[in-house]
């Protein structure tokens, strides 16, 4: 198993101060850290990402696969393009880690499969996604289409999906994450869709991820945790996530998220202590999506770097798996060239 170790010295710096740039030296972890590029739907450029291809301490390519498209029919599974990204990236010396992908965020794509949707055992096998602006659903609106997670019955075709992908993926691949648990439904009700209670949500989201384990016991099984509905933690923390990161530890679920952010409160006082409880427990892993190398560091007023971010991973949150983003310029600034620092 090909793995990146970090070995260029690194002067420890507090990490709100923003003392090293995107030039200095890189954090030096007590564990291996496994450095992945998040390509989303775009599967096509791992053939001609040539930074990705020649960056050895990259080990591989994290890509979305829709749950449509791998089911194109009740029972009808389609797993090609898998098959095809796996073969080229072994090829090339790469691993390939699936984000398998229920949820849309605009309401042109439903990712649920078709025959799903006037299907009344199914309840339309999506429902509406919201933004609930400071939490006045008087302005809330429409955000996309997230699969009914809650559901049975629609969790019971999921679960059979996840059987069938570690049927032939198991062992092949690095590993597979279910995509974030962050809903907005708002606490009057008014909005929530049939079947929807906070402990129902709860609940399935601890279903789906023990199933997905099941189907995965030789692969990473990872759940992107990242906020609950009904809670804000700490203020208002009514357990929801707690519950979420307990049971997966409890199960060897993997545990991560969408974004590495050390200085929004929401990530810094929410999931993120409780990924930092899960490490050496569970394998962890967060990816630094699109913006998050843009945002500005309160203290020194600059912009958050690449190294910043790769500290916060090591010495702070002690990540296992790192997701890194191909945001222009950051990607060939500043990622790819700390990355072949190691």
């Amino acid at each position: 198993m090909m793995i990146t170790r970090i070995v260029c010295a690194f002067a420890a710096f507090a990490i709100a101060a923003g003392t090293v740039d995107a030039q200095g030296s890189a954090p030096n972890p007590t564990k291996p850290i496994h450095h992945f590029v998040f390509f989303g739907m775009d599967r096509e450029l791992i053939r001609t990402d040539s930074l990705f291809l020649n960056t050895p301490e990259i080990e591989g390519a994290q890509i979305t696969y829709p749950w449509r498209r791998l089911e194109q029919g009740k029972d009808g599974y389609n797993f090609s393009m898998i098959r095809e990204d796996l073969e080229f990236l072994s090829a090339h010396g790469k691993k390939l880690w699936i984000q398998f992908q229920d949820v849309t965020f605009n309401d042109k794509n439903n990712f649920v499969p078709k025959y799903m949707l006037d299907d009344t055992a199914y309840h339309g096998g999506a429902a509406q996604a919201y933004r609930i602006g400071a939490n006045d659903e008087s302005e809330a609106k429409t955000g996309g289409w997230v699969a009914r997670r809650w559901d049975p019955a629609v969790q019971d075709r999921l679960n059979k999906l996840f059987v069938k992908l570690g049927d032939e993926f198991d062992g092949k691949i690095e590993g597979i994450n279910l995509d974030e648990t962050s809903l907005e439904y708002g606490s009057s009700g008014r909005l929530w869709p049939s079947g929807f209670t906070y402990e129902s949500y709860r609940d399935a989201i601890i279903r789906n991820m023990k199933a997905l384990k099941a189907a995965f016991p030789k692969s990473v099984a990872m759940q992107y945790a990242n906020f609950m509905p009904g809670e804000w933690r700490p203020s208002e923390n009514k357990g929801y996530l707690d519950s979420v990161y307990s049971a997966a530890i409890a199960s060897h679920v993997a545990v991560g998220g969408p974004d590495i952010l050390p200085y929004r409160p929401g990530q810094r006082r929410g999931a993120h202590p409780l990924i930092q409880s899960a490490a050496g427990r569970v394998p962890t892993g967060l990816a630094v999506q699109d913006g998050n190398l843009a945002e500005i560091n309160p203290e020194t007023k600059k912009k958050t770097t690449a190294v910043e971010l790769l500290d916060y991973a090591v010495n702070n949150l002690h990540l296992d798996y790192i997701f890194w983003g191909r945001e222009e310029p950051y990607y060939s600034d500043e990622v790819i060239p700390l990355l072949r620092k190691h």
